[in-house]
């Protein structure tokens, strides 16, 4: 059994987060890189005008906009956010992120502990 943490991503080696997932026509595409009851770690690559509609995690959430824009709903509130940018939906809180272009992410998802 392996004691690696982190998976779906090459160790000791520098790496473009963007291209460990790429865009496809209609779809969201998701690349697992970690997930336990503490962290999830997951890259997200979305085509122009795709969405996770609104819902709620248990724990705080991270996005690091990688590439693109999108709008995300924290609550009542809609933000802009672009490549370069991050933006915390905290946790029970719902939220919805839409695709303004093609968008890619990274989303830490962090649990509280029990």
């Amino acid at each position: 059994m392996s004691d690696q943490i982190l998976k779906n991503i090459e160790m000791a080696k520098a790496l473009d987060l963007t291209a460990l997932v790429s865009y496809q026509d209609g779809q969201i595409v998701s690349r697992t890189l970690s997930q336990n009851v503490a962290v999830s770690i997951t890259l997200f690559a979305f085509d122009k005008g795709e969405e996770i509609s609104s819902h709620e995690s248990k724990g705080d959430a991270m996005v690091f906009v990688l590439d693109g824009e999108a709008s995300i709903t924290i609550g009542e509130t809609t933000h802009a956010v672009k490549g370069g940018q991050s933006i915390v939906m905290p946790a029970n809180v719902p939220h919805a992120v839409l695709a303004a272009t093609c968008f890619k992410m990274m989303l830490v998802v962090v649990f509280p502990e029990k």
